[in-house]
């Protein structure tokens, strides 16, 4: 028997802690028993009942944010999507910053206060999963491989290499951030260009990126970088099909579904043979392999716990997957405040003209650190998932609040960086109030873009905090320098700031705004 998009949710007699289908086992079971010809009425077994009791019912000591019955949750389900911010908000306002909860489309999620950061901080893996909250989100283990969560080797890689070389890697950065600008924009004497800016900045961005990820010259090749840059996408568009399916169906559900798994093979042609290239030299040389190449594709190599194309061209489209930036919106922000523009060129023009285009110069840039952080605190790429937590046991919060054991826990990231407590005018975008902070403590690090405090997480917050994050603020900061010294930006055919789009947790650009540059005026 074919079960039916509502097969799922089977009807089934109630009993006691019972009250929303959403996350009943019990009628997931007769589900399966449906489709093995079997009489859903027919009493289960007590093993397949004994976990029946609902998250709605096993939560109910924390306060909600619109309704929390059965059927009524999924109207405020519904509403999440489109204004996930606003919901957070006024959860967070009503309840002074203890737990609440929230319905959505796949479960419940729980939402805490700042005072928990230090319980996050503190929490082994298999007591709150990072690892296990993306995967039931993004379904890596049935798009991409088991193997990205169970062996998380690429992290360390990242974190140590990444950190450990950028200085010899920044002058390839910003080789490739130039070049790109220049043959995407290809600029003519004074006049005026249009380009459409998201797809513009991604290009930009991910050949930066992959400048490091995979050298030259696939870094260039169009094809490696439309791929990489669509297969973020790709993989939130299939993982959003998968979470409408009941968890049994998902394995095979995720084999017919064709988008993410294109992407992979498009890759495994481009690293076939440069792999195979790498290992033969790597045999040869050994240790006396002299123009050994120094990228993230040779550390994994180097790392000698996958040796097979497919592997590898797992463990980078993975890396890409996470090198998202929010570059576009500093652009908009760029062309709607033509006021700030000339005290970001003058740092600019001083440190490039007494330090070169080198890695100290940009590291000195605090006003242009400061309008990319606060790029990030307005408008972010995210509500939550900056920092989202699986509870792997049952676990007792610092507050005495109890968390059950499959609780999907997050904190309200898009509402803490707004919160008038902690930022004057949070809702005014101040591109030098984080240099400003700086100064007043003493040119503190812990306002700059990568900082990460109990007041501003874009990149994370703990031990699990983006180890990508100093590549992504040095091909950042070189990017909108480069554009300060060489070009005039402004919008199309607007004056005013276009508004993002709130999707379920997400902040995105508007992509159907174009930007013109010209090459930058006397004056």
């Amino acid at each position: 028997m074919v079960l039916s998009f509502n097969d799922r949710y089977l009807v089934h007699e109630l009993f006691p802690g019972c009250c929303n289908l959403r996350d009943c086992f019990r009628s997931r079971a007769q589900a399966i028993r449906v489709a093995e010809g079997k009489s859903p009425r027919t009493p289960l077994p007590e093993s397949d009942t004994k976990h029946c009791t609902n998250v709605c019912s096993k939560l109910d000591h924390i306060p909600s944010v619109g309704y929390s019955s059965w059927p009524l949750s999924y109207i405020t389900s519904f509403k999440y999507v489109s204004n996930a911010a606003q919901i957070l908000q006024e959860g967070y306002a009503k309840y002074g910053g203890a737990p609440f909860k929230v319905p959505t489309l796949n479960r419940w999620i729980v939402v805490v206060g700042r005072q928990h950061l230090e319980d996050i901080k503190k929490s082994t893996d298999d007591e709150l999963s990072l690892v296990e909250a993306a995967n039931d989100s993004t379904k890596v283990d049935y798009l991409i491989g088991p193997e990205i969560n169970s062996n998380p080797y690429h992290v360390s890689v990242a974190r140590i290499h990444l950190t450990r070389n950028l200085g010899l890697y920044y002058p390839d950065i910003k080789d490739e951030v130039h070049a790109a600008f220049e043959e995407l924009l290809d600029l003519e004497d004074n006049a005026w260009k249009s380009v459409p800016a998201v797809d513009t900045v991604r290009e930009i961005v991910c050949r930066a990126s992959n400048r490091v990820f995979v050298g030259l010259p696939l870094c260039r090749d169009h094809d490696w970088i439309d791929l990489n840059s669509r297969f973020a996408v790709d993989v939130a568009t299939d993982a959003n099909i998968l979470n409408m399916f009941p968890k049994f169906l998902v394995p095979l559900v995720s084999k017919k579904l064709p988008k993410t798994a294109i992407g992979i093979a498009r890759a495994m042609k481009h690293l076939d043979p440069i792999v195979k290239e790498r290992l033969r030299c790597a045999g040869e040389h050994e240790d006396d392999w002299s123009d050994k190449p120094n990228d993230i594709l040779q550390w994994l190599i180097d790392e000698k716990q996958e040796s097979s194309t497919r592997q590898l061209t797992l463990r980078l489209l993975t890396i890409n997957f996470a090198s998202i930036h929010i570059f576009t919106q500093a652009l908009y922000n760029l062309a709607a405040y033509p006021q700030f523009v000339g005290p970001l060129r003058e740092e600019v023009d001083a440190l490039i003209w007494e330090y070169g285009w080198t890695k100290e110069a940009i590291a000195l840039m605090r006003k242009v650190d400061s309008f990319l952080a606060e790029t990030q605190r307005v408008e972010g790429i995210t509500c939550t998932s900056s920092v989202q937590r699986k509870a792997m046991k049952d676990l007792t919060l610092s507050d005495g609040t109890f968390i059950p054991k499959g609780t999907h826990l997050c904190v309200p990231t898009y509402t803490f960086h707004h919160d008038s407590a902690v930022y004057d005018n949070p809702g005014v975008f101040d591109p030098f109030r984080f240099s400003q902070l700086s100064d007043d403590e003493g040119a503190s690090a812990r306002h700059q873009m990568v900082g990460v405090t109990q007041d501003y997480f874009p990149f994370g917050f703990g031990k699990h905090a983006c180890p990508g994050r100093f590549l992504a603020a040095n091909e950042l900061k070189t990017m909108l320098a480069y554009i300060l010294m060489s070009y005039d930006v402004k919008f199309e055919d607007r004056v005013c700031r276009p508004t993002s789009i709130h999707w379920d947790l997400n902040v995105i650009a508007d992509p159907t705004v174009r930007v013109m540059f010209r090459k930058r005026s006397c004056n």
